[in-house]
């Protein structure tokens, strides 16, 4: 086995260490930014939904601060994105290089596609649910929770898919100014040294990680299409 591999890939044998660590940190800051912009992203999308005119909690200025942020960093491309919060990764985290130094531009830079991906799933909840609810009584958390979030589980899960997959490519972008990762491997061991077999790895890696993702997405999106709050009476 080890020969085959040698045989096919190897530059990529040659430098294994180095394609392991590059993976590890590849997983790395997809898991920890990626929890990060969930739960900033989830709670921005449903302040969004709440907080806007005709929303079942309107507050004009908390939307439009919220707004203005995410339509402010959805308009600046990563790679400029990643340069201009220098200044602030280093205040915060202490470096702007390696894994650390990218969990700030790549929060940043997935917090908002992911807002507008929840703010979307939530409109699509049918406001007739969300009015009968009122009517039983229901607070604003309740209508969060028991209404928008949980007849939106299907969608939420999609466009979470969606974002993770983004997410990707963020990491591998951010690789190419330092933060490590296949990005950075491909680059500069594939690439800069005119090695094309740690290239196609590296491709078939990301390509590995998408498919997978995304079968996983659209399978848990399948299985809980049917379990809305509303739904199971009617069936």
């Amino acid at each position: 086995m080890a020969e085959f591999l040698e045989g096919i890939m190897p530059n990529v044998v040659a430098y294994q260490s180095r394609f392991i660590t590059s993976l590890q940190q590849t997983v790395e800051m997809m898991v920890k930014s990626g929890i990060l912009a969930f739960i900033i992203g989830l709670a921005f999308g449903v302040i969004l939904t709440v907080c806007r005119k005709g929303g079942i909690r309107p507050n004009i200025v908390l939307y439009q601060l919220i707004n203005i942020f995410v339509n402010l960093f959805r308009s600046i491309p990563f790679i400029i994105l990643l340069i201009f919060l220098i200044p602030l990764t280093r205040a915060m985290v202490g470096t702007a290089i390696g894994v650390k130094g990218a969990l700030v531009p790549l929060v940043f830079g997935c917090v908002p596609f992911y807002t507008r991906q929840v703010e979307a799933a939530l409109a699509s909840v049918d406001e007739g649910k969300v009015e009968a609810a009122r009517s039983m009584g229901s607070g604003t958390l309740g209508l969060i929770f028991r209404v928008y979030l949980h007849e939106a589980v299907p969608d939420l899960i999609r466009v979470t898919t969606i974002t993770i997959i983004s997410l990707i490519g963020l990491t591998t972008m951010a690789g190419a100014v330092g933060a490590g990762g296949i990005g950075s491997f491909a680059i500069n061991y594939g690439q800069n040294q005119n090695h094309q077999d740690i290239v196609n790895v590296c491709v078939l890696i990301l390509l590995v990680f998408v498919c997978v993702l995304q079968f996983l997405g659209s399978f848990l999106a399948r299985k809980t299409t049917n379990r809305g709050l509303f739904r199971k009476n009617h069936q």
